[in-house]
């Protein structure tokens, strides 16, 4: 699990996960392909308006793009070699640890299963930053990070402009303001390689729905939760309702 249950910053709190009958179906695949055959489909009719699949896979979406995203931060912290790189690393902390309360907020509202881990895909990319030392892991670090923060922005104004579902719509501001802001901070390193920025953001890998998608919870198991640093660099955020 690349979220280890001892790492430093991270929580778990206690009790199983539900996995009821009420839970929403998990999504099939996610990440920058198309998330679902039928996104404008209404699989739910909550009180703060329809549901349909493209807003579930949005949640479960930003869910996982932190739980690989946050231990990069982690180790920005350990292995940057600048005070940039080392910035960038709190506001990824900081800014998933206040998305991810976001979403359990959201997903238990509307009973949405959320993972505990991220895709095959995420994960290679922080077995990849993982090896990485020096100025190496700065420079991936950076490009690896501006480009998928970049591949998240569609997605979101897609979501954010077609959802009839309040939750939905204040959840994307939320993550629309913490993309701009980690987009920035990847540049403000000066070590984003630009052209290799946008062919990955442009150009994705067509990969099978088994590499994108994050896995299911497992049964029985506490709830992945992401914290803050004790001085966290991100202002509070309206209650997301």
């Amino acid at each position: 699990m690349l979220v280890s249950r001892k790492a430093a910053g991270t929580l778990f709190v206690g009790g199983a996960l539900a996995l009821t009958l009420g839970a929403l179906l998990y999504p099939a695949i996610l990440g920058v392909q198309k998330v679902t055959s039928a996104p404008d489909r209404v699989i739910a009719h909550p009180a703060t308006g329809p549901l349909t699949e493209a807003d579930r896979d949005f949640v479960v979406q930003v869910r996982a793009a932190g739980l690989w995203e946050y231990p990069v931060g982690q180790m920005a912290l350990q292995k940057g070699t600048t005070r940039a790189v080392k910035t960038a690393g709190e506001h990824l902390i900081d800014g998933h640890a206040s998305l991810d309360a976001a979403c359990r907020g959201v997903a238990g509202e509307l009973a949405i299963t959320l993972p505990d881990q991220p895709s095959p895909q995420q994960q290679g990319f922080v077995a990849q930053l993982n090896v990485d030392s020096g100025k190496q892991f700065d420079a991936d670090m950076a490009t690896i990070l501006r480009a998928t923060n970049g591949q998240l922005l569609p997605t979101i104004a897609n979501v954010r402009t077609t959802t009839k579902n309040s939750l939905i719509r204040a959840l994307a501001d939320q993550v629309n303001d913490t993309v701009l802001d980690h987009i920035t901070v990847m540049e403000n390193t000066g070590l984003v390689d630009f052209d290799q920025a946008v062919f990955r953001q442009t150009t994705p890998p067509k990969l099978p729905a088994r590499d994108t998608t994050p896995p299911p919870p497992v049964a029985g198991q506490p709830q992945v939760v992401l914290t803050p640093q004790a001085k966290s660099t991100v202002s509070p955020s309206p209650s997301v309702r």
